[in-house]
């Protein structure tokens, strides 16, 4: 059997799993800054202004799908084991993806909310901000007025226009980061037979067209879907899905009829990336498209166990960089980029409370958020663009997703009364038996069997690796060579 333990329970990763965050549905309110005008009463015969209609719904990863939430997805529900044992076993009851399917689970969910109605609170909050504008319009109008007045008897200002250059942002800064990387980012919205579906993000991995995003993001099209990505100058192109791996939580979709001066992002270096870098989340969180967000790598190898949360639901493992840029439901699959402007991985999961104060299931970034190294995530999508399939790298044994904080637990016996250690297998051929408890793979500890998962998976089949278990209270070393799966199933 594989580390993939069909039919065992996967229990809450180590670190807490994160869960998709919530479409807000309501909006705060405050008391008014002591001393603020109040807006001039409408007069009587004026048309009343339109009253807030319904809130929308949750928006639509997750996993960072579309009927209201986005693990980036949207469509919460509860999690739990497989009873027909198959393979991944399903996530614990966890927080779900960031940004994409169904659910919710690391990241946010991937639901996309369902149009607002014309007269919804959209329309109502742009009516609020109009009267702002309005009113701020007519007062600076008068001033200026009154300004000008006075000027034309003598004033001593320089205006922009009288010889400012425009303004240019220098090589490294955030914004010139931000301008060069923007154009090869996309919008995905992806819609299932039904309607249902969710909004994401994706970027450009090649000039022949080819978009890198998370598999929770383009799930509700799997079947017979729609799939629609848009660049944030408007152009918008139909999809179509050339392969997804649910384990690794990575798609690539392809551009139908792809412009030929598509420019793809440089691929940085995640085994380099520090802790403390500089980091640069783009992404459409809450379905507001081409949003830049900063912060920095918080931690590395952070073992991430995410779902989407619906009842059939398998679980996704990364070993992940966590990083404080905001990150919420519609930023996943996005690129998180380094200060240099290099992807150094795929915004997928983040760790959220409750629904966020919002009044919804949904819940937003509260600083903890999660990528997929792009090392892994490059090597996936290769496969994918290569054969439609993923390769999963793995040990030929079956191990204890309970929580716990002592190691990897080979099981006594695998799903459906199989053999704990596959005969022949790299376990077996290394010299595993059933009780060993897993410590270490090479110089990263192990803790839990979803962390030895997310630890195997960022290495290729056929690596050599250095596994510490113990065995009767004593440690031993032995070195195993990974085999391989294809497929999700």
């Amino acid at each position: 059997m594989s580390t993939e333990n069909e039919g065992n329970a996967v229990p809450p990763a180590p670190s807490v799993p994160p869960v998709p965050a919530a479409s807000p549905t309501t909006r705060p309110q405050g008391p008014e800054p002591e001393g603020s005008a109040p807006l001039p009463p409408v007069p009587q015969e004026s048309p009343a202004a339109p009253a807030a209609a319904t809130a929308p719904g949750q928006d639509p990863y997750q996993h960072q799908h579309p009927s209201g939430q986005d693990p980036y997805r949207h469509q919460p529900g509860p999690a739990g084991p497989a009873p027909d044992g198959s393979w991944p076993p399903p996530p614990p009851v966890t927080p779900a993806y960031g940004d994409g399917g169904p659910g919710a689970g690391w990241g946010a969910s991937y639901q996309q909310p369902a149009p607002k109605p014309r007269g919804g609170r959209g329309g109502l909050v742009a009516a609020v901000l109009v009267a702002a504008l309005v009113a701020g319009g007519l007062g600076g109008g008068l001033g200026y007025t009154l300004a000008k007045d006075r000027d034309d008897r003598g004033s001593t200002t320089v205006s922009a226009s009288d010889g400012a250059t425009q303004v240019k942002r220098a090589p490294g800064t955030i914004a010139n980061v931000a301008s060069r990387a923007l154009p090869s980012t996309v919008t995905i919205e992806a819609e299932s037979g039904n309607g249902e579906g969710g909004t994401g993000t994706g970027f450009v991995f090649d000039t022949q067209g080819h978009i890198v995003t998370n598999n929770h993001v383009v799930a509700d099209a799997v079947d017979g879907g729609r799939l629609t990505a848009t660049f944030p100058n408007g152009r918008k192109y139909n999809a179509e899905i050339v392969g997804h791996a649910q384990g690794y939580d990575v798609a690539v979709i392809k551009l139908k009829n792809a412009p030929s001066d598509l420019k793809p992002l440089a691929l940085g270096d995640s085994d380099k990336v520090a802790v403390g870098d500089e980091t640069i989340a783009i992404g459409a969180p809450f379905g507001l498209s081409n949003t830049v967000t900063t912060g920095i790598i918080s931690a590395k190898n952070r073992p991430v166990a995410s779902s989407d949360g619906s009842s059939s639901s398998k679980a996704s493992y990364m070993s992940a960089l966590q990083t404080d840029a905001s990150i919420n439901p519609g930023n996943s699959g996005g690129p998180l980029l380094d200060a240099s402007g290099a992807v150094i991985g795929i915004n997928s999961a983040i760790q959220s409370t409750g629904s966020g104060g919002f009044g919804s299931g949904q819940s937003g970034s509260i600083g903890l958020g999660f990528a997929i190294p792009i090392n892994q995530a490059k090597y996936v999508a290769q496969q994918l663009i290569k054969t439609g399939k993923p390769v999963y790298a793995r040990i030929g044994a079956s191990v204890s997703l309970e929580d716990s904080s002592d190691g990897a637990k080979i099981t006594d016996q695998g799903t459906g009364g199989a053999a704990a250690v596959e005969s022949g297998g790299p376990a077996a051929k290394a010299g595993l038996k059933p009780g060993d408890v897993i410590v270490k793979l090479d110089d990263h500890v192990i803790d839990s069997g979803p962390t030895l998962i997310g630890e195997i998976w960022t290495h290729k089949p056929g690596d050599k690796v250095a596994v510490t278990y113990k065995r009767g209270g004593q440690e031993h070393t032995v070195d195993l060579t990974l085999g391989s799966r294809d497929g999700d199933s």
